[in-house]
């Protein structure tokens, strides 16, 4: 980015700040929370306000209210813009929000932008092709990733058995994965901080998805041979996608390894679902299963046993079955405490006079906040997320 297109890009975040506090207040605009994603979602290609977006999130976790304001301010600024630095922000913004965990939010059903056919207007096409790719594809996992959050927290209940509900459940997690293994850099130009923060961001979301998918598949596995042949038909296609995306996360892995990802490093090595499952599961189909649930001591025998135990700053999942011990990543993450303060005198918003200390802190949090109850704190804190 050249010096004259960095200050073209600061005067337009000033003007929009200017007009955002001079505007006309009503209940779906709020000047200090669209002041906060205008900074947020600055055109500065070499700077990223994980400050001011931590300053968005507290405003969202304290007042559900905030969310139409919220709504509003960055649909506008999405639709808006041309530039593929601001749209990255704009994305990884709405992806922190998401992950505030606040039921307004689940209940969005869809992202408020459309950014399915962008295009960045300020290079040349042979330079932007490849953010406009991986604009498109991030947008379209959040999209899908909303969607599946709202059927969720508004399903009603359903007439199909239990273990077809978990079934369609695990379904809808796997196609989200797929997703998200297709938002990648796929040109040379784009090694690039942005980028690679984005990038952190969705190995984030891996470990959250695969972790959902790798508890779903444990449950279906404790009741594989209390299923019909129907539940058996669509667990067997379950596993053996299952074992696809384990041979497709270890390569995807070793891609963001080779391009210098911080988070790619810490992924355990991905454990593929044990033959000895699939081939019951297709004795189950076939109808010559010689097994059968009613059978205690079978029952006893199989039951897997879990183990949790502590490696390398991780909380690792051991499942002990026939004698073998396999490795499952566990949604058991270890987290960090929030070093933003919130103005309790405030309405829990955040203070502007936070210590030096305290701003410095912020900038080493993740845009893809984690917010639970931390393992254990004795470690340094990194610069994204440890696992």
């Amino acid at each position: 980015m050249t010096l004259w297109k960095r200050a073209i890009g600061a005067i337009k975040d000033n003007n929009s700040i200017v007009m955002a506090n001079f505007s006309k207040k009503c209940s779906f605009r709020n000047h200090d929370l669209e002041a906060a994603i205008i900074k947020a979602t600055s055109h500065d290609e070499y700077h990223i306000d994980k400050r001011n977006a931590q300053i968005v999130f507290s405003w969202i976790r304290a007042s559900p209210i905030s969310i139409r304001p919220l709504v509003w301010a960055l649909s506008k600024r999405m639709e808006k813009t041309r530039s593929w630095v601001v749209v990255i922000k704009g994305l990884m913004l709405m992806h922190g929000v998401f992950h505030c965990k606040v039921p307004a939010v689940q209940k969005m059903g869809r992202l408020p932008f459309d950014l399915s056919n962008f295009s960045d207007e300020h290079s040349r096409s042979s330079k932007a092709w490849g953010f406009n790719a991986f604009i498109r594809e991030y947008f379209a996992f959040l999209d899908q990733r909303a969607i599946v959050s709202f059927e969720q927290d508004n399903r009603k209940a359903e007439e199909c058995p239990l273990m077809v509900q978990q079934l369609l459940k695990l379904q809808k997690w796997q196609s989200l994965l797929d997703m998200l293994l297709q938002v990648r850099p796929r040109a040379a130009n784009m090694k690039v901080r942005l980028i690679l923060e984005a990038m952190d961001c969705v190995i984030i979301e891996i470990f959250d998805v695969y972790s959902r998918i790798c508890s779903e598949i444990a449950k279906v596995l404790l009741n594989i041979y209390s299923v019909g042949k129907l539940e058996a038909a669509m667990a067997l296609k379950i596993l053996q996608k299952a074992t696809t995306q384990g041979e497709e996360l270890s390569l995807f892995f070793e891609f963001c390894k080779e391009y210098g990802i911080l988070n790619a490093n810490e992924f355990p090595t991905v454990t593929q679902i044990p033959e000895e499952d699939v081939q019951e599961l297709k004795r189950i189909i076939n109808g010559v299963s010689e097994k059968t649930y009613k059978d205690e001591d079978f029952k006893e025998k199989n039951q897997m046993t879990i183990v949790l135990r502590e490696e390398n700053n991780a909380i690792v999942e051991q499942r002990k079955t026939n004698g073998t011990l396999k490795t499952i990543i566990t949604d058991k993450w270890v987290v960090f405490d929030e070093n933003i303060k919130i103005n309790e005198e405030n309405n829990g918003f955040y203070n502007e006079k936070n210590t030096v200390a305290g701003e410095a802190a912020a900038k080493d949090l993740p845009l893809v906040p984690i917010d639970q109850v931390p393992f254990y704190n004795h470690y340094e804190i990194p610069d994204l997320i440890t696992f």
